[in-house]
């Protein structure tokens, strides 16, 4: 049997919006009502990322064939690692890589952009166990991911709802994972497999930066868990002050207690990366010191009992810069160190008993 999407009996998670298109449909992690308000090209970009988005479907198939065309970017190091990871009620069981697609170059500023047009193709999951299971099968974290349709060699079921409580996660391209060799190894996705949550990634590279349509969209967002990891975009670009970056955050926290008065968040601070620790790039801007600093006084004085402080320094420390070959960026084998403390610091101890 053949679907074309969008289907009912598939379920898209992950992502707030579906863009339709002549042959399918696209996710995008941010409600369609932002797009016009997106500040750069950049941001538009890793919105379209499929970073978290996966599909969800209950069957007793042995066989699954995804039809999807997929755009992947180029970066200095290379193309950026694609794959659809298919996991059977929380357990990875297969990864297969994306080969065809377009392939997207760009310069850091994106004054030059280019696109090599590849082609559709089909994803094939071959051998799954017996007797009816749920399915998710996890999009590329660093790809634009068109779906097209479904193929299946038994029918599909009405999915059961996405078990555990909802964890909604905003964060810079640490949280977004394009360093991960795959979807369900960024540090996010393995936290989640490791505590069941239902992981919404609403991690952006380069765009951590307190927009208040991300707030607006997590308010809008079911969410037993929200966490907030703030602060390596705005010390990187020297984007703001103390006294602009201080009721920043009170604003965007503001945004979301509006849609969640009683879920946990928790501020989380930036992880290690040696260059900003102290040197600020001019008078007055913020340090990682500074932005570690005034977040925490920031959780102490909203007196918010579901409001907590992490210091991101838990998830990954300055004794690990060696895990850093940029600096900045966790290499995989620290994404599965991140993913561990995570569940154990950050979404375990904060997920609630029941929905």
């Amino acid at each position: 049997m053949n679907q074309h999407f969008p289907y009912p009996r598939v379920s898209i998670l992950g992502a707030l919006d579906l863009e339709r298109t002549p042959s399918g449909v696209r996710p995008r992690r941010l409600p369609a009502w932002t797009r016009p308000r997106l500040a750069d090209e950049l941001m538009e970009l890793v919105v379209s990322h499929a970073a978290g988005v996966r599909l969800r479907l209950r069957t007793a198939a042995q066989s699954l064939a995804l039809d999807v065309h997929v755009t992947v970017p180029r970066l200095p190091d290379g193309l950026v690692p694609a794959s659809f990871d298919l996991a059977v009620d929380g357990t990875v069981l297969a990864r297969v890589p994306a080969t065809e697609g377009d392939v997207f170059s760009f310069t850091k500023d994106f004054s030059e952009v280019r696109l090599s047009p590849g082609r559709p193709e089909t994803v094939r999951f071959e051998d799954l166990p017996s007797g009816e299971k749920d399915v998710e099968i996890w999009l590329p974290h660093g790809a634009v991911v068109e779906l097209r349709g479904l193929s299946a060699d038994a029918p599909l079921l009405t999915p059961a709802p996405a078990p555990g409580p909802a964890w909604v996660h905003h964060g810079s391209s640490i949280s977004h994972g394009l360093e991960a060799p795959a979807p369900t190894l960024t540090w996010p996705a393995l936290a989640a497999l490791e505590t069941g949550a239902a992981l919404t990634n609403l991690g952006f590279s380069g765009s951590a930066v307190l927009d208040p349509e991300v707030a607006r969209a997590i308010r809008d967002t079911p969410a037993d868990l929200v966490t907030l990891k703030l602060g390596i975009n705005i010390v990187g670009k020297a984007m703001m002050v103390e006294r602009t970056f201080v009721p920043a955050v009170h604003g965007f926290l503001d945004t979301i207690r509006e849609g969640h008065p009683d879920a946990r968040i928790v501020l989380v601070s930036p992880t290690a990366c040696a260059a900003p620790e102290r040197l600020p790039h001019g008078p007055g801007v913020l340090t990682l010191e500074d932005v570690r600093s005034l977040l925490a006084k920031v959780a102490g004085a909203r007196e918010d009992p579901a409001l907590h402080f992490l210091d991101g320094h838990e998830l990954l420390g300055p004794a690990e810069a060696g895990a850093l070959p940029d600096g900045l960026h966790p290499d995989p084998a620290a994404h599965l160190r991140m993913g561990e403390r995570a569940a154990r610091l950050l979404v375990g101890p904060h997920l609630p008993t029941a929905r």
